[in-house]
């Protein structure tokens, strides 16, 4: 299912993009195999495209994968219209009162190079606004694995750090918010961790206390969590693979060219002709 959706998202290019974001948001919403797609969305595919329309599709198709598993879990969620200096997604509880804020992140595999910034949890933070909490959704396995600062900012300004992991976890376990059960507990672990630890520790990672403060909320046992983790890296062993093979076929492809077509592909990665366009379209406008 999930590289039937990449598929459309390359015949989808043509159109202009909020009918793009609408032919997927009915695609999510109302997909049997929901699950097919939330196992590989940390991830985006090596063909698509750096800045590419594809790749801003890949990037609202994450917001809406966010969104359903939102729903999944019990909430009221949607994806915000609203365009720069805003969060994607906003779900509420109906049951318990609170609503939230929350920011989905995918990356390539090949992007090995991540900073503080592609996490972006002071503008999240900003982005809250008048709602209860914050959450950052990125893949489990390119959160850092020792020191950072997003750990440290995320304490100090409450910003809960999900992984699609965890999502997979609740979905796979029918885990759904109810009079009994307040998730928000979860959304609050910065507050709640944060008056426990001193300045120094603070930007250790936190998730091995994040994942037992998770598993005791929803009253499961941490070992499942891990089950959960376990058979992830072994789906992303396997994306890997595909990965790779793409990239291979790649390269195989170029070593063929002749030297016209090596001239032409190189003009059109280097958007030179495209940036001719926008220089001219630029003085367009200073003329008029």
């Amino acid at each position: 299912m999930f590289y039937k959706l990449i598929d459309e998202i390359n015949k989808l290019k043509e159109l202009k993009f909020d009918e793009i974001s609408k032919k997927l948001e009915d695609i999510i919403f109302n997909t049997d195999n929901f699950l097919d797609i939330i196992y590989n969305i940390g991830i985006i595919p090596e063909s698509i495209g750096h800045d590419t329309t594809e790749e801003k599709a890949f990037s609202k198709l994450s917001d809406i994968v966010l969104a359903r598993a939102f729903r999944e879990i019990g909430l009221d969620s949607d994806v915000l219209k609203t365009r720069g200096n805003s969060a994607d997604v906003y779900a509420e509880s109906k049951i318990h009162k609170y609503s939230l804020v929350a920011d989905a992140k995918s990356f390539r595999m090949s992007r090995t190079a991540k900073n503080q910034k592609d996490f972006k949890i002071d503008a999240l933070s900003k982005w809250k606004k008048n709602e209860d909490y914050t959450i950052l959704c990125s893949p489990y396995f390119q959160y850092p694995r020792k020191k950072s600062q997003i750990y440290k900012q995320s304490l100090e300004k409450n910003v809960c750090l999900l992984s699609w992991e965890h999502l997979i976890f609740l979905i796979e376990n029918k885990i759904k918010e109810d009079k009994y059960l307040n998730l928000k507990n979860i959304w609050n672990f910065g507050n709640l961790y944060s008056e426990k630890i001193s300045l120094k520790d603070s930007e250790n990672n936190f998730f091995d206390n994040f994942n037992k403060k998770f598993c005791i909320t929803i009253n499961i046992d941490n070992a499942k969590l891990n089950n959960t983790l376990i058979n992830q890296i072994n789906i992303i062993t396997n994306r890997s693979i595909e990965e790779k093979s793409y990239l291979e076929n790649e390269i195989n492809t170029i070593k063929n060219y002749t030297k016209e077509q090596a001239i032409s592909k190189l003009i059109k990665s280097q958007k030179l002709e495209d940036r001719i366009k926008h220089i001219d379209d630029f003085i367009k406008k200073v003329q008029l």
